[in-house]
């Protein structure tokens, strides 16, 4: 009898296990299919990518968001944390540095208040700042260094107690503003604001607008040695040169070589597209569709060895397009690249433009530029038509993209929420899911560290509002995404080939919708 009992009973233990482990594998597979009917319910994908802006600098005082003063379950934060380092690494500032790169211009008596700060994050379009009319969002600031190895030294492990000291604005990068009078601040309130959203990869424009479309760093093999940046072992500090001020208070940092490659040929800073428009003229005497090799643009990337999500969209038959503010003005006028008083055609922001399947010198690389390369006036034509493609990118032009230095916030705030108003009343609004983000911090604070990556990224912490009818409304999530979680959000979307330098832990923006009908 108690061998018998025994046996009941390890047989009962042994089904119940069963039981709980079946009925745990089957909510593994709804939860993957939710996921599935969250994104398959989607059928047009729109990524506005704007620019230079950190999540604090803009949305540090959301309410419910992980921000300056509070945390995200609510609770305050300990400003002590936040204090900012000197150069050594671990001497405190008692103020902030001046903001070096405003010496000898206008700005610097708008910006002097700055060196007077006690040592925490600072309003900038209010007390202690300066007045709303002169410093506020209406207002360009100088622009701030935001490089590959610059972020890392600032990152400092996750300390995040660097920025002033490694950038050549001092302590303007612990400025924030108020956001909330900006209309894309009142859509993240009516929709998803994903507040653990990060860079894809560390530094500026020119490496994140790569991963943003192949999660890639690009190589240039045999550059010549003044390109290389010349680091310590760790790969990621920058040699200091003799010349540079030991302290953050007494000057901007002077580097031996801070240059567009790494030492080994990896292309992480601004190098110009091999194609037109480029920031590098076409030598006179060669095809006025290149730019002058000699001028050293980043060579073309072989699109057989580094796809893009363009690739494996078309591979897959699924039709896309990257639209960009001042396109056909730039292939036609060079007079609008870089120029600050007109267009301000960003060549660098166009990141198919480096890649071999889009040569303009082929039959094919044109007809793919045709295809796939598009200007504003063409997103415009697209939405009133309701003909845009599932997949959709847009870069808006130089004085509309929110970059210090050379535009305020408040102009691309106004563009960008009319270009979401537009596409909210097209008649693809119904199944469409708008992204909009930015593609890196631009040399401004953020209090969160950085997951683990790997040796490109990911870097800081950036805005991220997630609209559609499909998206959850008044919601702050506080999944881990970057940037590559747009790729994987395609990428699952249409059943594609998997890009393998997305990130596996990063979500794949699944939990900003809610679950289809």
């Amino acid at each position: 009898m108690q061998k018998h009992t025994l046996y009941n009973l390890v047989r009962t233990s042994i089904l119940s296990v069963s039981v709980l482990f079946l009925s745990m594998c089957s909510s593994l597979v709804v939860a993957e299919n939710v996921s599935d009917s969250r994104l398959n319910q989607i059928e047009t994908i729109v990524i506005i990518y704007a620019e230079n802006r950190s999540f604090d600098n803009l949305y540090g005082l959301f309410p419910g968001a992980n921000g300056i003063f509070k945390n995200a379950d609510g609770s305050d934060t300990n400003l002590a944390n936040y204090h900012q380092v000197d150069r050594d690494g671990f001497s405190r500032l008692i103020t902030f540095p001046a903001v070096w790169n405003a010496q000898g211009t206008k700005a610097i008596d708008k910006l002097s208040f700055v060196a007077d700060l006690p040592n925490i994050p600072f309003k900038i379009d209010g007390a202690p700042g300066a007045l709303p009319d002169t410093l506020g969002m209406n207002y360009p600031t100088p622009d701030l260094v935001h490089r590959f190895f610059n972020n890392q030294m600032q990152i400092n492990g996750g300390k995040n107690n660097m920025f002033a000291a490694w950038s050549d604005a001092g302590g303007l990068a612990m400025g924030y503003y108020n956001g909330a009078p900006m209309k894309m601040w009142q859509l993240a309130q009516q929709y998803t604001l994903a507040d653990n959203f990060f860079m894809g990869a560390f530094g500026g424009s020119f490496l994140n607008h790569f991963w943003l479309v192949c999660a890639c760093t690009p190589k240039y093999p045999n550059a010549p040695e003044a390109l290389l940046s010349k680091v310590d072992k760790n790969e990621i500090t920058l040699i200091v040169d003799k010349s540079s001020p030991h302290s953050a208070l007494l000057g901007k940092p002077i580097y031996m070589a801070d240059k567009p490659l790494t030492p080994d040929y990896y292309a992480v800073n601004t190098l110009q597209p091999p194609y037109q428009p480029s920031g590098i003229a076409p030598h006179k005497n060669a095809d006025k569709t290149l730019a002058d090799p000699d001028q050293n643009p980043l060579p073309p990337q072989n699109s057989m060895v580094t796809k893009t999500i363009g690739d494996t969209l078309s591979a897959k038959g699924v039709n896309w397009a990257w639209y960009a503010g001042g396109w056909h003005e730039a292939t036609e006028n060079r007079d609008v690249i870089y120029n600050i008083k007109k267009t301000n055609f960003q060549a660098h922001h166009q990141p198919f433009n480096y890649f071999s399947r889009f040569s303009p010198t082929t039959e094919e690389g044109r007809k793919e530029r045709q295809l796939h390369l598009k200007d504003y006036a063409d997103l415009q034509k697209d939405i009133q038509a309701g003909t845009l493609p599932p997949v959709v990118f847009y870069k808006p032009q130089g004085n509309l993209n929110q970059h210090p230095g050379y535009t305020d916030v408040m102009s691309g705030d106004a563009h960008i929420a009319e270009l979401v108003s537009s596409l909210k009343n097209s008649r693809q609004w119904q199944k469409m899911a708008i992204i909009v983000t930015y593609d890196e911090n631009g040399g401004y604070w953020d209090h969160v560290a950085p997951p683990k990556g790997d040796r490109w990224g990911p870097g800081s912490r950036i805005p991220t509002i997630i609209i559609s009818p499909f998206s959850k409304t008044n919601y702050v999530d506080h999944t881990y995404y970057d940037t590559t979680s747009i790729l994987k959000l395609i990428t699952q979307r249409f059943s594609l080939e998997p890009m393998q330098g997305v990130r596996a832990k990063a979500g794949d923006l699944s939990n900003a919708f809610v679950e289809a009908k």
